[in-house]
């Protein structure tokens, strides 16, 4: 094995890869399957979702926010002052401010759990009415278990889209191992090699969401992580060397 593909954008943070590839010999290449773009105003009213009915609004990325910014623009509605921000973070709430005087609004954000949302939440905040912000490609799931549970009011709105990325400079047949992290990865590998035949190719199952998409698409999981022993994709990947070189 000479070449390994991981299908993410170029880590901040090389070191461990760089020594994945020093101490087996291979070389670690990055490149995103799909990227995430907003809904155009066609694609967001299709959902029959209107921002000026809610008196509060879930934020889990920054995007979400440029998008929700973007669309309320685009369809001239003014966000109100009063206009509460539920943040999963505290950096996602600080990206609040290329939008809003930071100083001025009513922001919260939680430490990046569900639980922590509603706890923010509690009996101060439980009359608003809620808009989780989400991405075609997020589930929202255990955030709407959640609200429901605490008796909240809220409607779910897709303000992102995954799109596939032009794969076709991208000689599959040159790796020997690549590493999927998301449904949309193998929808894009699907899109862009629709006679796409695995070969020897050795492919590892980063994350829950994925494995389903790649065994309906016929693709063999050679190795799956993250796992206790492996909580990293970079250790993932030295457990599969390991055992396999």
């Amino acid at each position: 094995m000479k070449k390994i593909l991981i299908s993410q954008q170029l880590p901040s943070n090389l070191a461990p890869f760089n020594e994945i590839s020093r101490k087996y010999g291979v070389e670690v290449e990055f490149k995103p399957f799909f990227k995430i773009e907003p809904l155009s105003v066609a694609e967001f009213r299709a959902q029959r979702i209107d921002l000026s009915a809610y008196t509060a609004v879930i934020f889990s990325s920054r995007l979400g926010i440029d998008a929700f910014f973007s669309l309320a623009e685009q369809l001239r509605i003014k966000i109100p002052e009063t206009m509460k921000y539920f943040c999963t973070t505290e950096v996602v709430a600080m990206y609040l401010q290329k939008h809003i005087v930071y100083r001025k609004r009513k922001i919260f954000f939680g430490d990046g759990s569900a639980a922590s949302l509603v706890n923010i939440v509690g009996s101060k905040h439980k009359d608003e009415k809620f808009l989780i912000t989400t991405s075609d490609n997020a589930n929202s799931g255990t955030v709407t278990k959640l609200f429901s549970a605490a008796g909240l009011s809220y409607d779910v709105a897709v303000l992102l889209k995954s799109v596939a990325q032009d794969l076709h400079s991208v000689s599959l047949s040159d790796y020997g191992l690549v590493v999927l992290y998301n449904a949309y990865d193998v929808k894009s590998l699907q899109e862009n090699f629709p006679d796409f035949s695995q070969g020897d190719i050795k492919f590892i199952a980063y994350g829950k969401n994925i494995v389903s998409a790649m065994e309906e698409a016929g693709l063999e999981i050679a190795f799956r992580g993250p796992s206790p022993e492996a909580p990293s994709a970079a250790r993932t990947i030295e457990l599969y060397l390991q055992e396999n070189i």
